[in-house]
């Protein structure tokens, strides 16, 4: 029997949901995936998975996501609380992006580059060991061999929900990477190196020795890339990555990011090869919002954007 629940939930303006969950247009739709105005997605709310899906009922100015939420459980008044916690976060829905165009509207580059992206949040894994374990996967290898693995390791290792038939995979929790062996997170695609930096970095948070969540909660960006870089396998790229991904700190710039630094490049600097100083030297500019400019830089790349 599958259980349905409803409701809607007003973000704060400017927000262009279509413009946002187009970054998971290629997503799995088993998973993650954007398709004809839905976002959906399995999340895993109070001990219980849930398909969540969304679509937007309102406009840029006076946005509002209509929240459908599936299970094969009875959903709870407390399970649609933790489910619109979780969207919120996800899609950053509580985030006023005027502070940031306001910030930047002296660097011409940007202030035109927001004006076409008007509305756009950065999403935000669901919780932090995704983004952590994510940010191993894509080390040195491209986005889109990172993304097949990323889909194999969900599969192989995430829970998984059946609703009417259709099979959907939550991402895997640390606990579950913990009592994997090497060999199995091996066979999805990954090193000897990095099967070995994403179990140990789960077995720490399975064994209560990391909590990641915390960490989020820590203002302090050069204290987190601290904790995290003693982690095996966690560089300063990585850390970044994570602090931008999972953690909604839109001040982390991982610059020695070959996609930022491109991306840099071919807005402020001629399209010229750039090293991370370089890249970190262009992003003064944009004050707290390091991570956030280079996002909006990414999509403009994406979308053929020109200024």
């Amino acid at each position: 029997m599958t259980f349905t629940e409803t409701f809607t939930i007003q973000a704060l303006a400017p927000f262009n949901f279509d413009l946002t969950a187009q970054i998971f247009a290629n997503g799995d739709k088993q998973i993650r995936s954007y398709a004809n105005g839905q976002f959906s997605q399995v999340l895993k709310v109070n001990g219980k998975l849930v398909l969540i899906r969304l679509t937007s009922t309102g406009t840029v100015e006076q946005p509002k996501i209509n929240v459908e939420l599936k299970s094969n459980n009875p959903i709870t008044l407390e399970d649609k609380r933790k489910a619109e916690e979780a969207v919120k976060f996800i899609f950053n829905l509580d985030f006023d992006l005027q502070s940031f165009y306001e910030d930047i509207k002296n660097d011409q580059t940007m202030q035109q580059i927001t004006k076409q992206l008007y509305g756009l949040k950065n999403p935000t894994t669901p919780t932090v060991f995704e983004a952590l374990a994510d940010s191993i996967v894509e080390q040195q290898i491209s986005i889109k061999v990172a993304q097949i693995i990323e889909v194999k390791l969900a599969k192989k290792f995430g829970e998984t929900l059946t609703l009417n038939g259709d099979s959907y995979y939550a991402y895997p929790t640390p606990q579950s990477m913990a009592c994997a062996s090497i060999e199995e997170i091996r066979n999805c695609g990954l090193s000897q190196r990095k099967a070995e930096y994403i179990q140990e970095a789960a077995k720490l948070i399975a064994e209560g020795k990391l909590d990641l969540e915390h960490l989020k909660n820590n203002k302090i960006p050069e204290q987190i890339i601290v904790e995290l870089d003693e982690i095996r396998g966690i560089g300063v790229w990585t850390a970044e990555l994570t602090m931008l991904r999972g953690m909604q700190k839109l001040d982390a710039l991982p610059a020695d990011d070959f996609g930022i630094r491109r991306v840099i490049s071919r807005y402020y600097c001629n399209g010229k090869p750039i090293k991370s100083a370089e890249a970190r030297e262009v992003a003064k500019s944009w004050g707290k919002w390091k991570g956030l400019a280079a996002y909006y830089l990414i999509v403009a790349e994406i979308k053929g954007i020109t200024v």
